[in-house]
């Protein structure tokens, strides 16, 4: 087996095949990463920990059929170092050699018959455009729970009604909702997953940016292939199992009706919050004082330091003190889309409403929705 190609056209498909490969295999052969050569000239790089799977198809213009494994990890960093020259990727026997310019190395190949096979990817369900997909997902993924002993709150819920799909996430202190539409390849399509936050993001993150759609391939409510999902997009792709769908009722925990609201530029903001948070602990609150035309932030207490802030505010409502864990507060400040971040409030103890961005129909709702719960205060 060899092949030539471009560094940087390399680089970048190992190293995003080699961010689904585990820091700690279960077994060895899990930490390789498998290169073929097709018959008809193309290189496909693939990672798999029985978990995730990865793959990339690259375009050769000289190429010797062939399948090796090598270590992926140490072929992600010897690419990423290589000079900006062709890259020549030979096999002898048992050892891969990788020559670029006057650089060569040697790596041991592994038992490429011992690595498990890709799962095969559902039927292809829909697309949508990368950069919307990334941005959906990044809005929601920051409120996913990182416990895995609940494992149910660790991922993001996607739902799917024709062409519209819904993601939510909750770690059962803040709930993120965002609506984005997308083209089904069925009009009537319906579907549900319970997605791993940390992998959809990672994935979302790596696919966007191209320009071109993501397609999403997923089976329909008791279709074939369920417990998997794929996506796919430029000539990569990537499965991951499903967790099980269990899932809090979020629709129910989101406040219709307030008593508050409050505009305030989503820059100042943002900006305002770290500096008084720089005072509070990792789990004391920073306290918002709102009054028409202006809020006052403030953290810290009698005993300690102490940081007070006025911000302008367009506020409609009595006078209300709320108080919310600061990190919380600044993920919601960072998902929003939007110049203008809008808190809606009912009183100081139940959950506020944090949205920013697009209507997504014609009556004016926000595609994005961020509850997050306040801290009682001590009287």
């Amino acid at each position: 087996m060899m092949f030539r190609i471009e560094r940087d056209v390399l680089a970048e498909a190992v190293a995003w095949t080699a961010r689904s490969l585990p820091a700690r295999p279960s077994v060895p052969v899990l930490a390789g990463m498998r290169l073929e050569v097709t018959e008809d000239q193309r290189l496909k790089l693939s990672g798999f920990d029985y978990e995730v799977s990865a793959e990339v198809t690259l375009e050769l213009h000289t190429g010797e059929q062939g399948v090796v494994l090598v270590s992926g990890k140490l072929l992600a960093e010897i690419t990423r170092a290589l000079p900006a020259q062709p890259v020549d990727f030979v096999v002898e026997g048992a050892k891969a050699v990788v020559t670029c310019g006057s650089a060569r190395f040697t790596l041991l190949t592994m038992p490429v018959e011992d690595y498990p096979s890709l799962p095969v990817m559902p039927p292809a369900a829909g697309r949508v455009g990368s950069d919307t997909f990334a941005s959906a997902v990044g809005q929601v993924a920051v409120a996913a729970g990182r416990d895995d002993t609940l494992p149910m709150l660790t991922g993001v819920r996607m739902e799917i009604e024709g062409d519209l799909v819904t993601l939510a996430a909750t770690d059962r202190y803040r709930l993120a909702v965002r609506e984005l539409k997308w083209q089904p390849d069925q009009p009537d399509f319906s579907a549900i997953a319970m997605i791993p936050g940390k992998t959809l993001a990672d994935t979302a993150k790596a696919l966007g940016g191209s320009g071109a759609e993501v397609e999403i391939a997923l089976s329909a409510a008791g279709g074939t292939g369920e417990g998997m999902i794929g996506f796919s997009s430029a000539g990569r792709r990537t499965t991951t199992r499903l967790l099980d769908p269990e899932f809090p009722k979020y629709r129910s925990l989101l406040p219709t009706e307030f008593s508050a609201k409050a505009d305030l530029s989503t820059a100042s903001f943002v900006e305002a919050v770290k500096r008084v948070a720089l005072v509070a602990e990792r789990n004391t609150p920073v306290r918002l004082a709102f009054k028409s035309g202006e809020v006052v932030l403030e953290a810290g207490s009698g005993d300690e330091a102490q940081a007070v802030e006025a911000l302008p505010v367009d506020y409609e409502g009595d006078e209300m003190n709320i108080a919310f864990n600061h990190q919380f507060l600044l993920e919601g400040l960072g998902a929003i889309d939007s110049d203008i971040a809008r808190l809606q409030m009912t009183t100081s103890t139940k959950p506020a409403i944090l949205t920013g961005g697009k209507p997504v129909d014609d009556v004016g709702a926000p595609d994005y929705r961020y509850l997050i719960m306040p801290i009682r205060l001590s009287s």
